[in-house]
């Protein structure tokens, strides 16, 4: 239990062991809640990156990277030399190459916001409706601050019928959204799985995102780094711990993002209290989400 990177992290001056050669990181839920930056991130990141560790920001986002550094840059974050982070990978981008590779077909039925359909510039692809789709791609709900699973029940039962695959962009099941928990894709994505519908997810938890950080890991510090070396930090356990476990990384949770209610994780809450009262809470979760306990736990991400 941390209050501060700092004690997580070592500078290359002999005062400890320096465990991390560079840090793949989650996007919405640590950087951001969707509404606001959260206090001290970036000037955390900024202190990461400093000690000559390179930062790979690695998001569930249903959207090209190009779209969320945008956002970014509307909460204060921004990438190159004198920024806060090196890179920036997305779910969209890796669901984005498997649809330009043509084998799910060249009409889809988009589920999910507008604002997503940037994923789909450029594409040799068409929008259609159940009835004369080959695939269905969701991105989100069409209106997540109201609709919730059980709202797309009928749908999902029409894709089924047809046999029509769904392309998962965003594997999230829910996110906050300016401290209100909103659906987000996956759970769409899961409730089709349930009912029989063949589903492919792309990003966090599935090994392929992660490997796509490694490499460009790799790039930026011009040598191969082992997983071992990379620490894999976020507020989820279903995608963030339990993917950063499955690639063989260490883990941080941010248990003031989705988990936090969960948890009982509060600000400002010692280390040996947060060990108290949070621990057991954690377990459980752990066991729910069927992945180990994270490394290591910090309310946020800061120095």
């Amino acid at each position: 239990m941390l209050t501060g990177m700092h004690e997580l992290v070592r500078a290359a001056d002999g005062a400890g062991q320096d465990p991390y050669d560079g840090f793949i990181c989650d996007v919405w839920g640590v950087l951001h809640d969707g509404v606001a930056p959260y206090r001290g991130v970036a000037e955390c990141l900024r202190q990461l990156r400093a000690l000559g560790k390179p930062v790979v920001l690695l998001s569930n986002a249903p959207r090209p990277a190009p779209s969320v550094a945008r956002q970014l840059a509307g909460f204060g974050y921004m990438d190159g030399p004198d920024g806060h982070y090196d890179g920036l990978i997305t779910s969209g981008d890796a669901t984005r190459s498997a649809i330009a590779s043509g084998y799910y077909g060249a009409s889809l039925l988009h589920i999910g916001p507008d604002r997503d359909l940037p994923l789909l510039e450029g594409l040799d692809v068409d929008c259609g409706t159940p009835a004369n789709s080959q695939f269905a791609l969701c991105t989100g709900l069409y209106d997540d601050e109201n609709e919730g699973p059980d709202d797309y029940r009928a749908l999902l039962r029409d894709l089924l019928a047809r046999s029509l695959p769904m392309l998962c962009a965003n594997p999230d099941d829910v996110v906050m959204r300016g401290g209100k928990q909103i659906y987000c894709a996956g759970a769409i994505a899961r409730a089709y799985a349930a009912m029989g519908g063949a589903v492919t997810f792309f990003g966090k938890p599935y090994p392929g995102v992660y490997r796509m950080c490694l490499d460009a890991l790799n790039e930026i510090l011009g040598r191969p780094l082992s997983a071992s070396r990379v620490l894999a930090i976020g507020d989820g356990l279903f995608t963030d711990i339990s993917g950063g476990h499955s690639a063989g990384m260490p883990t941080l949770l941010l248990s003031g993002g989705i988990h936090a209610t969960e948890l009982g994780a509060a600000a400002g809450m010692s280390p040996d209290r947060s060990l108290q009262v949070m621990l057991p809470a954690l377990q459980q979760a752990c066991a729910k989400a069927k992945t180990s306990l994270p490394g290591a736990v910090i309310y946020r991400l800061v120095w």
